[in-house]
């Protein structure tokens, strides 16, 4: 990030359109993914490149933007979901209120989640399924992060992210059928990832798969 922050205003107002320009994207995947799944994840590769590259509040640091080429799997249709999110027993209203958790951090601080479910994802490598949270604070979302067997290796070590509703990444889902579309093609790196300035939630245990999910963002 360009450190802007000399009271002009000019930081936040580089965050804003960040968000926007994430949020305009990922409503346009959206709009392509029922009908090509490939073509909305090359769109999805091509508008994340040209942000990451060129945009202000890019959080791959500033020498390395101008050649930055992120790295990805091909895209694998066999690990494309439209998942059914399974409520918890303490997620019941008649269970009394959801209990807050705090998620591991890559920083010093902590945010607030409730896990309201779980999904089941039946991987080509054997089935597993993933804790679904909600962030308390901030500006709220649908979380989902994950590690799996390539984290250290070819991906981030602490992990990857499948869905970050408070940052515009989400694939859609149909509320009436209680169901989330999980395309670990589209899964990528925190960007804690790129720059340890970042301050990034991270997957907790329950959700490490122990399989290598070859799919998504890598970084080698």
């Amino acid at each position: 990030m360009i450190d802007r922050d000399d009271g002009s205003g000019g930081l936040e107002l580089d965050l804003a359109d960040w968000r926007r320009r994430v949020a305009a994207l990922y409503a346009e995947v959206r709009q392509l993914y029922p009908n090509d799944p490939r073509a909305a994840w090359r769109h999805w590769l091509d508008g994340r490149g040209s942000l990451y590259r060129e945009h202000p509040s890019s959080p791959v640091p500033v020498a390395e933007r101008e050649g930055f080429r992120a790295l990805h799997w091909d895209y694998d249709p066999r690990v494309a979901f439209e998942a059914v999110l399974e409520p918890d027993p303490v997620a019941d209203p008649a269970s009394g209120p959801h209990p807050s958790l705090s998620l591991p951090n890559s920083g010093p601080d902590s945010l607030s989640f409730r896990r309201i479910g779980s999904i089941a994802v039946p991987l080509p490598d054997g089935a597993a399924r993933l804790s679904v949270f909600w962030m308390t604070g901030y500006v709220g979302g649908l979380f989902i992060p994950f590690r799996d067997a390539t984290n250290g290796t070819t991906t981030y070590g602490a992990g990857r992210y499948l869905i970050d509703a408070a940052k515009s990444a989400d694939l859609g889902g149909d509320p009436r059928r209680r169901t989330l579309v999980c395309d670990f093609n589209f899964s990528y790196q925190p960007s804690c990832a790129f720059d340890p300035r970042w301050a990034c939630p991270l997957a907790p245990p329950e959700n490490r798969i122990a399989t290598p999910i070859r799919a998504g963002e890598r970084l080698a």
